[in-house]
């Protein structure tokens, strides 16, 4: 039986990749006030956004149950006795921890190990793209998650942020705290290191952060796959597709919304680019 691939959806896989792959998503919870939604499945990145912008309240965010996983954790051996949970930085969010916990609550019945990806948005998701290929294609755990390690390894999320604003009053801020307060007219390019946010550089606009992503692009080799993320901008995003096409496959190019919890904290605009290399 192929192993069980299981991620949360912060990873940003689309759902129809994910239905297609069998990859099991386990959404986070949003909440506005008293108000809450599982990501991406009670409330879309499209009104999550426009709700953003129109309201004052910051929203905030809660990682999944072990009991969530736990009841995923029984469906799944239902028919494979090996899954495998890869998860967002533990740094930014107790989801690895709930995972973990969940193993202790369904009694043994199939051989489950949880991976720390250190990462956030398809800086994993590209990495559990992979991973699940595996999985169908037949290969075992142990041979996956070697795979899995190296590619995470290599993984590398250039972002560009509007503003530092939401990551800040969020308190996600990490390592790219100083450029709090000092950012007016430029836009700060972002990355993900030792589990937690940092600096990278800043821009003077728009443009010349859709340059700097494509530019990081280039100067990479041996890619395998190229993640494109937006906010609330989908034309940045196609014409940030348009110029990797030229360096990567299309078909190795994935497009993607970021997902509101991650929303959450980088507001409006932004955009990314995640790459992982051939193992």
């Amino acid at each position: 039986m192929a192993v069980k691939i299981v991620t949360d959806t912060l990873s940003d896989i689309p759902d129809d990749l994910a239905s297609k792959l069998g990859i099991t998503l386990i959404p986070l919870t949003v909440s506005f006030g008293h108000e809450s939604f599982l990501d991406r499945i009670e409330i879309t990145s499209e009104e999550f956004y426009e709700r953003l912008v129109r309201e004052e309240t910051i929203p905030t965010t809660t990682q999944p149950s072990p009991v969530t996983f736990a009841n995923a954790y029984k469906n799944l051996a239902k028919d494979s006795d090996e899954i495998l949970v890869i998860t967002l930085s533990d740094k930014l969010s107790g989801t690895y921890q709930s995972a973990l916990s969940a193993i202790n609550m369904v009694d043994d019945i199939c051989r489950i190990e949880v991976m720390d990806s250190q990462k956030i948005i398809m800086s994993f998701g590209l990495a559990v793209i992979a991973a699940a290929k595996m999985a169908n294609a037949g290969a075992g755990i142990d041979e996956i998650i070697t795979q899995t390690k190296a590619r995470l390894e290599s993984s590398q999320l250039i972002a560009y942020f509007d503003t530092l604003k939401y990551l800040a009053k969020g308190g996600r801020v990490g390592k790219a705290q100083g450029f709090v307060g000092s950012l007016l007219s430029v836009k700060p390019i972002l990355t993900i290191k030792d589990g937690e946010m940092a600096p990278l550089t800043r821009v003077r606009s728009k443009a010349a952060g859709i340059d700097y992503l494509c530019n990081a692009v280039a100067a990479t080799d041996n890619i395998e796959s190229v993640g494109v993320e937006y906010c609330t901008t989908p034309k940045d995003a196609e014409l940030l597709i348009e110029r990797i096409s030229l360096i990567v496959p299309r078909e190795n190019i994935y497009k993607s919304v970021v997902c509101p919890v991650v929303g959450t904290y980088s507001g409006p605009g932004g955009l990314a680019v995640s790459i992982i290399q051939k193992p």
